[in-house]
């Protein structure tokens, strides 16, 4: 069985600031082994470069919101990049029914890989419950998405499959 991951979890340097967050997991490393891993940036298939300013959903909204044209994702500039993000979450999801992953381990925090928490469009540092973009449409479309805090959870869901 095949899962997404987030590209900087998988150790390639694609976050806003030019790193990795490489995820370092017993599980995660026998995934990676066995060719189970599907590494995609949503935000880098969207257009944009590494590294870039970063970006958050404003006004303590999620992707659910952005999805639904109710909340615009702005980087610090000021600039409305909604639409990058829109696109690079359709890409991951195309990419993951393609390989045919069961579900997608995102790196929490993002405004397009955020499961759990995202930062709350304050570029203060504060965080709230909500999901980014990519990971709200994964969840639209039935795709589980773990955050990177929930490798054993992902885990009990694949022995479960």
């Amino acid at each position: 069985m095949k899962i997404l991951i987030s590209a900087c979890l998988h150790g390639q340097p694609v976050r806003y600031d030019g790193q990795a967050k490489t995820l370092d997991h017993p599980h995660v490393a026998r995934w990676r082994n066995e060719g189970r891993l599907v590494a995609i940036c949503p935000e880098l298939a969207g257009g944009f470069d590494t590294p870039r300013l970063p970006a958050e959903i404003e006004q303590g909204m999620s992707g659910v919101d952005v999805l639904a044209g109710r909340a615009r994702v702005l980087d610090s500039a000021g600039a409305d990049v909604t639409a990058a993000y829109i696109d690079g979450a359709k890409v991951a999801l195309d990419l993951a029914r393609q390989t045919g992953c069961v579900a997608a381990l995102l790196i929490d925090g993002s405004p397009s890989c955020g499961s759990r928490a995202i930062y709350d469009g304050t570029f203060s540092g504060s965080k709230h419950a909500g999901e980014g973009v990519t990971a709200a449409l994964f969840a639209a479309a039935g795709l589980p998405v773990f955050s990177h805090e929930e490798v054993e959870a992902l885990a009990e869901f694949l022995r479960q499959q």
